[in-house]
Formats: C-alpha cells, structure tokens, sequence
C-alpha cells in the first residue's frame, strides 16, 4: 500500500481552488501552502491518499463551500470537514476551546477506518494542540509546522507597545504558546523553512530540540509563476492586471512598488505607504500599488483590518495620492502570478515590509516571475536572498532605511536586471514543489518509522490487564467526583442517587478523584454507592479496575472485589517523566507553594499547597516547566492545590484512555465537575454536569452545548443532570 496522509489546517477558510487569500488575517500564505504540499503530495507514486482536515462551517457571511463535509480535490486528495464550536465562521484566536472537541471527534472517526494515517502533519499551533492529542491517544506519529510562532509574535508585540495583558487579550498568545510547546513535545520531526527560524524562533521553546527538526523550503508552482514572454506584448492576463488598476492610477505605465499581503498590522503596509508618500523620487518615477485582500462592506471586517486600511486611506490623503496609489478591493488568486509578471514588465519592485515574516512565500513567487524585491531583514528573507541574490534586506521599523532601500532598487536598470535573472534561475533550482516533497517524504518518513518503532500505534489495545469484560461491554459510564460533588451530600439526596444507579444494570461507574486509591476507596465505602468498576486516582496518573472476584488468588477476601492497576496507563505516562527533575526545578517557587505531606505525593505526582490562592501562579509555573525542557504540567484544584504531573496524564487524558480500551464511545459518558481546576473535564464530546454550587471559575462553560448546569447543589444537580441528558435506563 502507499502513503496515507493526513493534514490538519484547521482556522480560516480553506477549500480546493479560487482561495480567498487576504479575505481575513487567517486566510493568507499558510493556506497556500497546505494546499500545494497535499497536491504536490497527491500525485507522487508513493503516495496512495492525502486528506487535509479543516472545519465545517454554516455561515451566510461565507461561501457554501465550506459546510461540505467531503470536498474532492484531485483523485487522492480529499479536504474532510467537521463541526467544532459554533457553526459560524470564527477566526483563530476564539477556536481554542473547541479544539478538544475536535480532537475527540477525529481520533473515533480515524478509529472507524479500516487504516490509520502513517503520519499526521499538524499546521499552526491550533493544529498542533489536536496533533499532540491524536498522537497521545493513538500513537500516531507526528509532524509539526509552527508557520508563526508565539513567542515571536509576542516579542515584536511588546517591542511595539503592547503590554503583556494586551496581547494575551487580542491574541490568547498564552494559550498559543502553550499549545506550540505541547506539540513540540509531541513531535517527531519539525519542518522549518529557513535556518533563522530553526536557530532563533524555535530555540525559544524549552521542549524544542534542534536534532528533531529539518529545513525544507517551501516551492513555488512554476507552471503559475513565470517570467513575462519575451516578446512585447502581454498575455490577457496582464491586459486583465491593466483594467484592474487602471481607475486608481493616472499612468499606469510608470514602474510599481508592488505588495501583496494581508491587511494585518503585522505586515506594516502604512509604513511602506508613508515611505512613499515622502519620498519625491517614488511619487515622481513609479506608482505604489496594494493587493490587500479581497473586501465588500469595510464595515464587515475584522477591527484589526479595518485599522489598516483607515490608516492607508489617511495617509495617501496626508500625502495627496490619488493617481499614484492603487487599491483593489477584488481578485482573483489566479491574477497574483499576472500581477507579478506585470510588475516585472514595468520595471518595478516586490515589497515586503513585514515587522516579522516566518518564510515569505510571497518573495518566492516575485522572484520566479522575474521581480527584484525588497524584503525586511527578519526570518525567511534572510535565507531566500542568500540564495536568491535579487533584492536588498532592510530593517523595515527604520522608514529612512526602507525608502533608500526602495529607491536604490529602482535606479540602476542593470542591477534590476541581474536580479531578475538571478531569482528565476534560483527559484527554479532550490524551489521547487518536486524538490521540497521529495526532501519531506524523505525526512517524514524516517522519522515516523522510528516513531513507531519506538511506540507503535494503538499501542494502547495491547497486552493482558484489560478491563473486566463486564465492564467494558456496559454501553454508558457515569464518572463520579469524590472530592467536591460527593464531599459531604444530605441523606436525602444520597438516597435517591443510590436508586437511581442500582436500577440501571447496564450503567458503568468509574470514580475521579485526587486522592490515592486506598483513601478514595475508604471514603466512597461510606456513600453505600453501586460498586465502581473504574478508579482514576491521584489526579489521573492510576487507574485501576474493579472485576469480578478471585476467590482462587491466595489471600483474596471473599468480601472484596478484586481491583488491579493498568500498568500499561503508568507506562504510557512515564516517558520522559523525572520526578526527581520536576521537584529541583519547583524549588524556586518556595515558600510560595510549599510540598504536601508524603500520603499526597505519588510517582507521577508531586503536589503542593499554596500559601495563598493565586491564579497567576499556573503561567509561571508552565514557564518553569518549559524552560527546563521538562515533560511535565501543572494542576490547580480548588484554588489552593498544585500537581505537577507528566505531560500525558490528567483525569481528562485518563478517561479517553479507558474509553479507547473498552471501545466506548466518548458521548456514552457522563462526567460531572463542579471544582477550579476540573474544566478541561466538561470539553470535547463527553456529556457534562455541573451542579448549582459550583466554582465561578466554570462559568466560562456555560453555553456548552454538552454541559448542563444544574439548578440544584451537590448530588441533587447530578440527578438533575441524569434527568437532562437522558442518562439512565430507567428513572
């Protein structure tokens, strides 16, 4: 058999053909470049089938195009997407709390299959998050391609202005962040596209390691970016370009400055239009022109969008423009090859004035159509100038530095030919689809096959300690909390939960707690409840089962079920996990969190009590975590308790576990959660209650369509809650 592969490219609107780059901040060079790798990938021999998974959406405001579930591209390759969050469009930074959802609906989906994926290439930090996932509860190897990266976004931000609060809220750059160095600890090989990024942006992160990451430029389509004909007169899609920019410009013929890009602060178009307006020599010899998206009603646009344009609309009236400026509000994406070629008739130059630019795939495609750029001095730039030797790199924050820069392009007509000669002649030999898929089925696929050999996939299906067969043919599980909900309840609702559960025989019980299994054994005897046939303890890190007697094993009490621990869980959650390590590196945060006593400790958890309750406690502890390379996570629980765990364990990865063992599917379980700390519990596609005197902290779930919040306290909002989601066989 070939290749299965599959993508995950989940944020903005993705489709098979007329890409609508620009439309939005989250539509732009990623989107390309997905596309082009998984047809690229599609048509080579060794590859039998490419999917890219993406998300459905239902919304007036955008195409239909995107509610298909099953988009056919080419042959092998199929775009597949599902619902998570909101059926509307939602940009980037609101996806994350659906991304367990996600997550959650892949992994059975991929489980219904008759094959697995040989690897899964995550894109972006959102689909590194859901990568990290699929490849902890599957076993699936994992490829990661970062594009942006947090920490340098959030570097540029502060040198802007910003404060720390601000980008959090504009961008939630801390769960990005997290989210980057979760899939980093999970992958097996990082794609990077230049050695800048490698060197510099993913050296930030403390799980990145430099042997697990390879540099493979990005190519460009030669059939679509080419130079211009040589003879004189140009193709009708130039003719096209010409009609196109013809109501903006008086001559249209003068030599442009050309970008092309989203309107994002980021890409800091206002700069390069100020550098213009004041520079006699630009305004005299050549035009500006700006492809930045594709827009109807500015009204419609995002906020950050709008503020780009309002700023290019002030300044080409500060400076009197008109007639020298163009800006399009429509194209198509089959026009931005003829942009370039007829730019690079006219003599002109690309621009791109980005305060940060991880690859720049824009520069690519200008120098294959034969157009000298000009490229700021950070990230990709650097290396494809290098290479390419067609252009100038500049510090774009100095606006004196880009305006010499510009206009020394466009003055010396031998030099701009040289250029232009020499990024053909570069493109065509270090960028190439061919080249680039040939260097990434080679890396991937060494790196995969060691995965596997090292954990092969559904390693979780193997060995002797199953569950009890009982319980794993009961078709619903009800997991209880014993440390909030179950604490202290009154008699009279005690009574009526142990009815409710005694008269259903076909409901499994499984019991979720912090506490170690013999103390949360003691204290669940005294509820009188149905015997559970599951155990999470100690924050998620043991599991045990409860089967039916042994009355052969020696020593076995006649009065006592019989319970084993799943060693394979304790196996799964012990890669790279060093307590000793862990407990070294918290030392520094003492006496704020001073260690719990010895019967609240456990071998894959270190516990602490804080002196006070502090919520920004959990940010600087991950920080801690990260920046020693440790595999591990923080817990807070009631506000005043911390664990540190191992990466793969936590009372939300334990229940997926068991349910991929017992082949359960993940809405046939019922969770109820009430507590800080106990959120992560109510996402993805388990059925959720939170009683009536709950921690404000869940509020942030309300609204879940899954989770129920009762109107009643403790057991009589579990039962509530039963009663909602239909739960039991009988009432």
């Amino acid at each position: 058999m070939g290749l299965y592969l599959l993508h995950l490219h989940l944020h903005g609107l993705f489709r098979g053909h007329d890409l609508e780059l620009g439309r939005d901040p989250d539509t732009g060079g990623q989107t390309i470049y997905v596309l082009e790798l998984a047809r690229s990938l599609a048509a080579r021999p060794e590859v039998e089938r490419v999917e890219v998974v993406t998300r459905l959406i239902h919304d007036r405001r955008v195409s239909s195009d995107y509610a298909q579930t099953l988009e056919r591209v080419e042959p092998d390759l199929t775009i597949r997407r599902f619902p998570f969050g909101p059926r509307r469009y939602l940009r980037k930074e609101l996806l994350w709390p659906y991304l367990e959802e996600l997550a959650d609906t892949l992994a059975e989906s991929l489980l219904a299959q008759s094959r697995l994926p040989d690897w899964i290439h995550a894109h972006y930090a959102d689909a590194g998050f859901v990568g990290a996932l699929l490849r902890r509860r599957l076993g699936l190897p994992l490829v990661f391609t970062g594009h942006s990266l947090g920490r340098e976004k959030r570097r540029r931000l502060l040198a802007s202005g910003l404060d720390l609060r601000q980008i959090d809220q504009q961008s939630a750059m801390a769960r990005r962040i997290d989210a980057e160095e979760l899939a980093l600890a999970h992958a097996h090989l990082v794609v990077t596209s230049t050695r800048q990024e490698l060197e510099h942006q993913y050296a930030r992160y403390g799980r990145f390691r430099v042997a697990q990451a390879r540099v493979i430029p990005p190519g460009v389509d030669a059939h679509q970016f080419h130079p211009p004909k040589a003879d004189s007169d140009p193709d009708s899609d130039e003719t096209a370009i010409e009609a196109l920019l013809q109501p903006f410009l008086r001559d249209a013929t003068k030599p442009p400055v050309l970008a092309i890009c989203r309107a994002d602060h980021r890409k800091n178009i206002p700069a390069l239009v100020e550098v213009f307006g004041r520079s006699d020599y630009l305004r005299q010899h050549h035009n500006l022109v700006l492809v930045l998206g594709c827009r109807e009603d500015p009204s419609q646009l995002d906020r950050p969008q709008r503020e780009v344009f309002q700023q290019v609309f002030e300044l080409v009236d500060r400076f009197d423009l008109y007639g020298q400026v163009a800006y399009p509000k429509q194209h198509q994406r089959s026009q931005i090859a003829a942009l370039y070629r007829w730019a690079a008739r006219r003599q002109g130059v690309f621009v791109n004035p980005a305060l940060t630019e991880p690859f720049g795939l824009t520069l690519l495609e200008a120098a294959a159509c034969g157009l000298p750029v000009v490229a700021t001095d950070d990230g990709g730039p650097q290396d494809i100038l290098r290479r390419c030797d067609n252009g100038l790199l500049v510090d774009v924050s100095d606006l004196d530095a880009l305006q010499q820069a510009i206009e020394e392009s466009l003055r010396d007509p031998p030099r701009w030919a040289r250029w232009s000669d020499n990024g053909v002649e570069a493109v065509s030999r270090h960028f190439s689809w061919d080249a680039h898929v040939c260097q990434y089925l080679g890396e991937a696929g060494t790196s995969t096959r060691e995965a596997l050999a090292s954990s092969p996939s559904l390693w979780f299906r193997h060995g002797a300690d199953a569950a009890p067969a009982a319980a794993a043919a009961r078709p619903r599980l009800l997991v209880l909390d014993l440390d909030a909900c179950l604490a202290h309840p009154d008699l009279a609702s005690l009574a009526e939960l142990r009815r409710r559960l005694q008269s259903d025989g076909e409901l499994a019980i499984g019991v979720c707690t912090g506490r170690a299994f013999k103390a949360a054994r003691l204290r669940y005897g005294d509820l009188r409840l149905p015997d559970p046939v599951l155990w999470i303890t100690r924050t998620g890190t043991e599991i045990h089962y409860g089967g039916p007697l042994d009355r052969a094993r020696p020593g076995a009490d006649p009065q006592e079920p019989d319970y084993h621990s799943d060693q394979h869980w304790q196996a799964h959650i012990a890669r790279r996990w060093n307590r000793a390590e862990v407990q070294a590196a918290m030392a520094s945060l003492q006496p704020r969190l001073r260690p719990q006593g010895e019967l609240d400790q456990g071998p894959y958890k270190v516990s602490y009590r804080l002196e006070e309750p502090d919520h920004a406690i959990l940010p600087v502890v991950r920080q801690i975590l990260q920046s020693h390379g440790l595999h591990a996570r923080p817990h807070l629980f009631q506000h005043w308790y911390l664990d540190v765990l191992p990466l793969a364990a936590s009372k939300n990865e334990a229940i997926r576990y068991v349910a991929l063992r017992w082949n359960l599917p993940l809405h046939r379980i019922l969770v109820e959660a009430s507590q800080q700390g106990d959120s992560e519990l109510l996402r993805g596609l388990p059925l959720g209650v939170v009683p009536d005197d709950h921690d404000p902290a869940l509020e942030t779930l309300r609204g879940h369509r899954r989770v129920f919040f009762s109107s009643r306290p403790q057991a009589w909002g579990l039962i509530e809650g039963l009663d909602h989601h239909r739960f039991l066989r009988n009432g």
